[in-house]
């Protein structure tokens, strides 16, 4: 029995390296380490060659060892390690964590298989992190947004969120990422009712966009898998909201229905 994918999957994480990454370094599609890590392909024997000159490993031990279960194993420090690699990844994550928050990042393009993948540890490990020393101690993920719906936040920002443990900790009016089965991944504004006496938080959210041109709407409690609290924005230097003519004249018309219908309900 080869351990060939299992071990490349096992060895490309101890250097926290993503598919992508490891393709770079052996010159190969990124495909093709998805499908060795997978089982689907087996590596020629020249790529074979690559990764154990790369990982500094014998072709006998790539193919025929099991290297996660050696718990003395490590790339860099031969066999004095100690600890599973789990325990040894959870290890290292905890003492980072002590000087400064970690935050995965979930891009664009990762946003529609996050629904599926965000209690999947294999899912969220892929993801590339960061750290923000100004950050207190707790659980981060950041996320790109884009469109117009939260001008003057530009698209293509950062939202910084700390996770919201229950929707009750929710404060009406302030901004959030919010993950559904409905809608994905949002940057919204959360409207709660504030005159709620018990801890109910109520079946549904009425999520309010900051651009005015867009239409409040509601979510159900029930669908809402994941809640992150907006702490900091990032975004590039000098990025300006776009907003032309057109959108202009209909924020102006949107305020004015909106004030018509506040007087009317005021007489």
């Amino acid at each position: 029995m080869s351990y060939a994918g299992k071990n490349l999957k096992f060895i490309r994480k101890q250097r926290d390296w993503t598919q992508e990454e490891l393709a770079n370094q052996l010159q190969i599609k990124r495909s093709l380490v998805g499908a060795y890590e997978e089982g689907r392909a087996e590596p020629r024997l020249e790529v074979q060659e690559a990764i154990c000159a790369l990982f500094n490993i014998s072709l006998e031990v790539f193919l025929f060892q099991d290297l996660s279960q050696m718990e003395e194993f490590d790339l860099n420090q031969g066999y004095n390690m100690g600890g599973s690699y789990i325990e040894r990844r959870r290890s290292l994550k905890t003492d980072s964590a002590s000087s400064a928050a970690i935050v995965s990042f979930v891009p664009v393009k990762a946003a529609a298989g996050y629904l599926a993948g965000y209690a999947d540890p294999e899912f969220i490990d892929e993801l590339n992190t960061f750290t923000l020393p100004m950050l207190a101690p707790g659980e981060y993920r950041a996320f790109e947004i884009v469109g117009d719906s939260m001008l003057p936040t530009p698209s293509g920002s950062v939202i910084v969120g700390e996770r919201v443990v229950s929707l009750k900790d929710v404060k009406s009016s302030n901004t959030y990422i919010v993950i559904s089965n409905t809608d994905g991944v949002v940057y919204k504004r959360i409207i709660t009712n504030d005159d709620r006496s018990s801890d109910s938080i109520g079946e549904k959210l009425t999520l309010l966009s900051d651009n005015p041109l867009y239409e409040p709407y509601q979510v159900n409690t029930k669908d809402i898998v994941e809640v992150w609290k907006a702490v900091y924005i990032i975004h590039k230097a000098g990025a300006q909201p776009m907003w032309n003519v057109d959108q202009l004249a209909g924020v102006v018309n949107t305020l004015q229905d909106q004030i018509t219908s506040i007087q009317k309900k005021l007489n």
